[in-house]
């Protein structure tokens, strides 16, 4: 369906119900072919808040804006290509000369809605705009049938999900008696430059009666926020957007002819949350920038974690290059460190320069890079490229319009270290030119992109925008380059910057038994051939806990790491076995889709468990650990139920392990003696 037809858009997995005849447009209902027929959503097509035309009654909700109710209807246009559907909705605002672009789209086939809305100002004066929605939604089921889905999101403790019947947050407050909507809403903000610390910027509602999903995420490397509340008729709406100037301090000024553009948010539709994380998965591999590593999946070797923790040296490089090539890796990375020359390791609030220290690499840090290479590897380092130490010569010949400010004008400093504002041309080519030697001169093939202080300063929405931006320049230059993006593990793990880099950091977990919860609930957030998950085994580890450290990573991307080098041969045995057998799989990974066997796992959980579906070959995989607890469980394999028999065959395993199908139960029961252990088990 490329045009409307009776205001109706969409395609073959969603259909966008619109009212443009009324006064104030209306988006009605977002559904699936074969979903329930659903009332009208009753809310403006779009709300936004301009300075002297705020909220049209009180509260602190994306909805009830004086502004969106007097938006006329004026124009749509509808197109399809590149395998998406757009439509444009053209509204505007008489009395202020605002014009209003709901700019939709949707990727064939996929029940997933994309929506950002995108201004003009064709009046005559400056006008300021205190916050826009991406996206307002109605029509959604009574909050007397729905349950709450966010995801804590902490250092050391990502992708920790949690559920609660929305009507805790938004109590029936009989409607009929007063006259008046509910004020109560479910409200989640990100704030900051780190935009998940503290939840993912997802969130997802489910019905108690038919399992339907609805299950959305803010695309922002800034400032973020959704709220869920109660609309007219004992219905759910749905705001998605941000920054706003009450929760960021946001604001954009636009003078007659500018424009500007809110960030991208997107809602999925699926049966179940497993059913609609699989379209909101397909739809992220759609909207990313395509690279060979989506398809290759590399193994990276890293010396950080659990092995020299940003302190590398030529001396302890060169053992582990060699160890790391023998067990299979594929990319070595030199972690934090390599460009510190100060003798007693106070490089913190020095960096800036990026150039190999020669104290740590007496022969030229090319000497490691060669070896990297010889031993058929792509060399990879580490890099903090926003900031510049306080201490750091680069603060002193950067312009000051190169950092980011605070609005009294002095320089955002966090630990030690300046903020770099990449719209500043001074700041993109100081960058351009720390890449274009490392890769291009240095032959450096992975770049690893830490981030690890966080700001709320002012322009920190067109310092992010302008940041993917010089991401996508620097792929341009050196498109086979491989990004990781870090922030002290998932502080930065958001769709907008996922869209642009190869491999998400999950993680800095250093224990291998805290780790599997956080793995087994990453591909919530990010495609499992992009979640890098360390594997840090060690010379004094068990046989068992070294194939549980490996195992844990195996339906993600494998970053190793650890004390190869001094291991017995033995040891490096069982890590070149579990590498293997993550290349005789990984193929899979790449198309596949995750789903949760004993619902998403909690934090303290004793069994763990995570599935693919492998669409492709028609492989299922399901990794599980057991931490304490029973010795042995039954996991359902849904979409396998009601199949009576299936090769099951343990691909992996840390302690003694076995597993079977049992066709009657639809179910696999999976026995491990130990605890902790782990295994990996291969259905077809």
């Amino acid at each position: 369906m490329t045009h409307i037809h009776g205001h109706r858009w969409g395609h073959s997995a969603l259909t966008v119900d619109f009212d443009l005849d009324e006064t104030t447009p209306r988006l009605l209902r977002v559904t699936r072919p074969g979903d329930p027929e659903a009332p009208p959503g009753d809310l403006p097509l779009v709300d936004v808040t301009l300075s002297g035309a705020g909220t049209g009654w009180s509260g602190p909700r994306f909805r009830g804006t004086a502004l969106g109710p007097r938006l006329v209807y004026r124009a749509h246009h509808a197109t399809y290509g590149d395998g998406w559907h757009r439509l444009t909705v053209e509204l505007r605002d008489p009395a202020s000369g605002l014009t209003v672009f709901a700019e939709y789209s949707s990727p064939d086939g996929v029940p997933v809605l994309r929506s950002r809305v995108r201004l003009r100002n064709d009046g005559r004066e400056p006008l300021t705009v205190r916050a826009v929605g991406s996206l307002l939604l109605g029509g959604l089921p009574s909050p007397d049938v729905l349950d709450a889905h966010r995801a804590r999101n902490d250092w050391l403790a990502e992708c920790r999900w949690y559920t609660e019947p929305l009507r805790d947050a938004v109590p029936d407050i009989n409607r009929g008696v007063h006259e008046h909507d509910a004020r109560a809403a479910l409200r989640l903000t990100g704030r900051g430059s780190w935009p998940t610390d503290g939840h993912l910027a997802m969130g997802a509602l489910t019905d108690r009666g038919d399992g339907r999903c609805w299950l959305w995420q803010v695309e922002s490397a800034a400032g973020w926020g959704w709220d869920a509340g109660e609309a007219p008729a004992r219905r759910t709406y749905l705001g998605l957007g941000g920054p706003t100037y009450d929760d960021h301090g946001w604001r954009q000024v636009l003078g007659p002819g500018e424009e500007f553009a809110s960030e991208y948010a997107a809602v999925a539709l699926g049966d179940g949350f497993d059913g609609a994380l699989a379209a909101l998965t397909s739809y992220r591999r759609r909207i990313r920038r395509p690279h060979p590593d989506h398809e290759q999946l590399p193994v990276v070797f890293n010396d950080y974690m659990n092995t020299l923790m940003g302190d590398p040296t030529t001396e302890k490089l060169l053992p582990l290059v060699d160890a790391a090539a023998r067990a299979g890796a594929e990319y070595f990375c030199v972690d934090a460190g390599w460009y510190d020359d100060t003798a007693d390791g106070g490089w913190w609030d020095s960096v800036g320069a990026w150039q190999a220290s020669a104290r740590r690499f007496p022969g030229g840090i090319g000497e490691v890079l060669d070896r990297i290479r010889e031993r058929g590897m792509v060399p990879g380092l580490w890099l903090e490229p926003e900031v510049v130490g306080v201490r750091s010569p680069v603060a002193d010949l950067l312009p000051a319009a190169a950092f980011l400010r605070h609005d009294d004008g002095g320089r955002v400093t966090e630990q030690g270290r300046h903020q770099l504002d990449l719209t500043h041309p001074a700041a993109r080519a100081h960058l351009d030119e720390t890449v274009d030697r490392i890769v291009g001169d240095w032959g450096v093939g992975y770049l690893k992109l830490d981030y690890n202080i966080t700001t709320s300063a002012p322009g920190l929405l067109a310092h992010t925008r302008a940041w993917r931006a010089w991401l996508s320049s620097v792929l341009d230059r050196h498109p086979d380059l491989v990004i990781e993006n870090c922030a002290s593990g998932g502080m930065r793990m958001d769709g907008a910057s996922l869209s642009v880099t190869q491999l998400q950091s999950t993680s800095d977990q250093q224990d291998p038994v805290g780790y599997p919860p956080i793995a087994a609930a990453a591909p919530t957030v990010v495609p499992p051939e992009q979640g890098a998950v360390w594997a840090y085994p060690q010379p004094e580890f068990s046989d068992a806990q070294i194939a549980f450290t490996l195992g844990t990573a195996m339906l993600g991307r494998i970053h190793l790491s650890g004390h190869l080098d001094r291991m017995t041969e033995a040891q490096l045995d069982l890590v070149r076995e579990a590498v293997r057998t993550y290349k005789e799989i990984r193929g899979d990974l790449r198309s596949a889709v995750s789903f949760w066997p004993l619902g998403l796992p909690g934090w303290t959980d004793e069994w763990v468990a995570l599935g693919v579906r492998a669409p492709v070959q028609g492989a299922t995989y399901v990794m599980v650990w057991r931490r304490g607890g029973e010795a042995e469980r039954v996991l359902p394999v849904r979409h396998l139920a009601g199949t009576e028999e299936l090769k099951v065959e343990v691909l992996h395993s840390a302690g003694v392990a076995s597993a079977q199908w049992e066709g009657s139960a639809g179910g696999l029961r999976v026995r491990l003696a130990d605890a902790p252990s782990m295994a990996l088990v291969k259905l077809v």
